[in-house]
């Protein structure tokens, strides 16, 4: 087959690439050869490379959308992130999962920039609901103990996408049936899933920030999603217990001391 035929026929390469997906995750399933060809460290590379690309990629074609230019629209960024989205199904079962998490909250910043300068129509709604949809497996990753990534990352993760989430869950509902693009009932239980096991694993000055974040949201614009309160009174909880722990060990040791 030639590339002048792929590159008349993007429906082609579309089925093409969702026929090579379908194949890879039936041998990542049941191919012992597979699993064991995946585990050499030049195939790791191959893939880590692939990984940096298409992460470039979607900032290349998200930066697109800001100057409208006509070879690249929503749904070439749609593309782009339902391949994320298809990585994060595969990567866990070659250990590589990680490598994605990294560099999606290394990105995380620019994605947001980015986003944020397109202005909310219909098109540039549906590529922010997928932008959620792809972050929360990420939060479902580091939050459930999947990939294991430092204290500082997960509160990268939490503190940059909280406040868009909330505003774009906001904006969605004001704008009702306008838009076909939701944030439905499941996909907001599946990000307040993975934020409170996500930021149960934070030091305690870390989850102070974030609670202190969603509880201006509350305040300030009325914002009750994502619910965090079942990680709210268990931090209260640990601080309480903490604090209490720490006069109990002064009272002790001011008892020595007088003894003395």
């Amino acid at each position: 087959m030639s590339i002048d035929t792929l590159k008349n026929s993007p429906e082609l390469v579309d089925e093409l690439k969702t026929s090579a997906q379908e194949q890879v995750e039936f041998m990542l399933s049941e191919d012992e050869e597979v699993r064991l060809l995946i585990s050499e460290e030049e195939v790791k590379s191959v893939v880590r490379l692939g990984i940096s690309n298409v992460i470039s990629m979607l900032l290349d074609r998200l930066s697109s959308l800001i100057v409208i230019l006509p070879e690249c629209t929503e749904f070439s960024v749609l593309k782009t992130l339902y391949d994320i989205e298809w990585l994060c199904k595969v990567l866990p079962r070659m250990e590589l999962m990680k490598d994605l998490v990294v560099k999606w909250t290394d990105a995380s910043s620019e994605i947001l920039v980015i986003a944020q300068k397109c202005e909310l129509d219909s098109r540039i709604l549906g590529v922010k609901v997928k932008l959620v949809e792809v972050t929360g497996k990420i939060l479902e990753a580091v939050g459930y103990g999947i990939v294991i990534v430092p204290s500082k990352s997960r509160t990268c993760l939490l503190k940059i996408w909280l406040p868009f989430i909330r505003r774009l869950k906001t904006l969605v509902d004001a704008e009702g049936c306008e838009y076909e693009y939701r944030m439905d009932e499941d996909l907001c239980e599946f990000i307040e899933g993975s934020m409170v096991s996500l930021v149960l694993t934070l030091p305690s000055n870390d989850q102070a920030e974030v609670f202190g974040e969603w509880m201006r949201g509350i305040g300030l614009e009325g914002v009750k999603f994502p619910d965090l309160s079942e990680a709210f009174e268990v931090w209260c909880y640990r601080s309480k217990s903490a604090k209490r722990r720490l006069l109990e060990r002064c009272d002790r040791l001011a008892i020595v001391n007088l003894g003395h």
